[in-house]
C-alpha cells in the first residue's frame, strides 16, 4: 500500500476505480488544525489533470504502469501495430490512442507502448528522431533577419518550422514532446 504522506512525483496508485500519477505533491502543516498533502494528480489512461488533498494516513495500491520498448510495424485503417522485440507478436493499438507526437514516428522505429493490466493505454514515442525534409521552399539570400523560419514538411508527412538555410534532402534532429527543430543531423 502507499501511504498520501509518502507521496512523491511519478508514484501511481489505483483510487476509485481509476488509475493515477503524482504530478506535483506538498505537504502542509497548519498552524492550527491536521497535516495534509496537497497534490495534482493525472489520471493515467484518460490523461485529465485533479486538484486533491489527502490525509497522510490514507492509504491506496499501488498501480505497476508497464513500458515496453516495441517497435512501429505498420498501420492498418485506425490500428497501428507494433512488434515486441522478444517475442515477434503484434500488438494493435488505436489511433485515438496514440497522440499528437506520433505524427513524427516512421516505420521500423521504436516506441514505449504503455500498458496497465495488460490493457494498452498510451504510446510514449523517441524524445529526439531524426527526420528527412521532403518539402520546404529554399531560402532567399539576403533574408538574414535573426531567428525566421520557413515551413518544411518531413518523411513523416508533419510539418515543422525549420531556418531558412534548411534544404529539401536534408537531415533534421526534431524534439517530439514540443515537434520543434533542433539541428541538422
Amino acid at each position: 500500500m502507499v501511504s498520501a504522506g509518502d507521496f512523491k512525483n511519478g508514484v501511481t496508485f489505483e483510487m476509485d476505480g481509476g488509475v493515477w500519477q503524482i504530478v506535483e505533491f506538498q505537504h502542509v502543516k497548519p498552524g492550527k488544525g491536521a497535516a495534509f498533502v496537497r497534490t495534482k494528480i493525472r489520471n493515467v489512461i484518460a490523461g485529465s489533470v485533479v486538484e486533491k488533498t489527502f490525509n497522510p494516513s490514507d492509504k491506496f495500491p499501488p498501480a505497476f504502469i508497464e513500458r515496453k520498448d516495441m517497435a512501429y510495424s505498420y498501420n492498418d485503417g485506425n490500428l497501428y501495430y507494433f512488434m515486441d522485440p522478444e517475442s515477434y507478436e503484434l500488438i494493435p493499438v488505436g489511433a485515438e490512442l496514440l497522440g499528437d507526437n506520433f505524427k513524427f514516428v516512421k516505420e521500423d522505429m521504436v516506441c514505449k507502448v504503455l500498458s496497465y493490466k495488460g490493457s494498452v493505454f498510451g504510446l510514449e514515442p523517441p524524445n529526439f528522431v531524426t527526420l528527412k525534409v521532403t518539402q520546404t521552399e529554399p531560402g532567399v539570400r539576403g533574408d538574414t533577419a535573426t531567428n525566421v523560419q520557413k515551413p518544411a514538411v518531413v518523411e513523416t508527412g508533419a510539418e515543422v518550422r525549420v531556418p531558412l538555410f534548411i534544404n529539401e534532402g536534408e537531415d533534421i534532429n526534431i524534439d517530439t514532446r514540443t515537434g520543434e527543430y533542433m539541428s541538422r543531423a
